[in-house]
């Protein structure tokens, strides 16, 4: 999403020369060094690099879960500081990588827990929880249901829904999709987006994978191992103009195919394709596309009698020049399918042009630069 106009100038979060050191045996070992940023106001910021520099210890400085050892750190103008911790942590939302729901609790009064810390009558408490249930996609009867009666991707649900009860202005964020499987990843990231266009909360975002980064982040912090601020930029300039060779190899090789993630594919012609049920393919003659009764997409068959073949990715409208190149590459076919809202099939992209249309979208944005 775009970062709100004028935030730029009016940051919600603002850390000055932060420095967050720990003692060990070898003497005070610096896991945030230095560090001075600014962070939009109704913007996802996400904190991203390699494990121990110094990312989840910043987030937790802006609740002072850490008490930084130097500099200053403001929140909407306020000087952390001089607010009492759990006042503080009060004002705003968490949500952890495990959810940390309370096992003795129903998942209603779980989400209700931070609006009855902060005196809101049971009742009212519990129709506020009830409504955020809705607002993350869970339904009112798993509002009686106890923690461990969920499943992982339900449970992190949860812990978003209790981190806005109280309608926080700023929402921490500690890696709280990294316990589940890429599927329900892929679905809670989603989730998060949809939310922040309804809501538009500040969010500090704590993340070790460079992908869920570019995908959520309005700009993402890279840190260096050691607590260094080692790039702070919007995505798209960070895959496409790393700023050393850490950031480099912290991005990946393949920076330019998710580059692909900020091009749209509307140019990619999309093509008819033949199609036939899963009862028909006895008369096929070569790749033939197999649906449903509600023409969605199966898979593919080769020739006929034999075995259906999964299709790969699906292109949708309004997809990226990345998602047109993976649905015709990964297709066994080698064409991908493309598909309607209602997840119809619409027709098929195929790779060469695709390929001539990442071409062409390189050569404008050379000519812009």
């Amino acid at each position: 999403m775009a970062v709100p106009e004028g935030s730029a100038n009016n940051p919600m979060i603002t850390f000055e020369s932060v420095t967050k050191r720990f003692q060990s045996g070898a003497g005070a070992t610096a896991a945030v060094d230095g560090l001075s940023m600014e962070i939009a106001k109704g913007a996802i910021t996400v904190f991203v690099g390699p494990s121990g520099c110094g990312k989840t210890t910043s987030l937790r400085m802006i609740n002072r879960m850490v008490e930084p050892t130097s500099g200053r750190i403001t929140v909407d103008g306020k000087n952390v500081a001089d607010v009492p911790a759990p006042a503080l942590r009060r004002s705003m939302g968490y949500v952890m990588q495990s959810a940390g729901l309370l096992p003795h609790r129903t998942v209603l009064d779980n989400v209700a827990t931070v609006l009855r810390l902060n005196k809101v009558p049971r009742g009212k408490a519990r129709a506020r929880a009830a409504e955020l249930l809705d607002v993350v996609g869970l339904s009112q009867s798993q509002g009686k249901r106890y923690p461990n009666q969920l499943s992982g991707g339900q449970q992190q649900r949860v812990g978003v829904a209790r981190a806005l009860a109280a309608d926080p202005p700023v929402l921490l964020m500690d890696e709280p999709f990294s316990a589940v499987d890429p599927v329900v990843r892929a679905e809670l990231q989603d989730e998060l987006l949809r939310l922040q266009r309804d809501l538009a909360k500040t969010i500090v975002f704590v993340t070790h994978d460079i992908d869920e980064a570019t995908v959520l982040g309005d700009k993402v912090a890279v840190f260096a191992t050691g607590g260094r601020l080692a790039q702070y930029s919007a995505p798209e300039e960070l895959l496409r103009a790393p700023v050393d060779d850490f950031v480099a190899s912290f991005v990946g090789r393949d920076r330019g195919f998710r580059h692909l993630s900020f091009s749209g594919a509307a140019q990619v012609e999309i093509h008819p394709v033949a199609t036939v049920g899963r009862d028909e393919t006895a008369a096929v003659n070569g790749w033939t596309l197999v649906v449903d009764e509600q023409q969605r997409p199966l898979g593919w068959v080769p020739r006929a009698g034999a075995e259906l073949v999964p299709g790969g990715s699906l292109f949708h409208p309004g997809d990226s020049l990345r998602r047109a190149l993976d649905a015709a590459l990964s297709s066994p076919a080698g064409v991908g399918v493309s598909v309607d809202d209602e997840g119809k099939v619409a027709g098929v992209v195929k790779a060469p042009e695709v390929l001539a249309a990442i071409e062409a979208d390189r050569i404008s944005r050379v000519g812009e630069h």
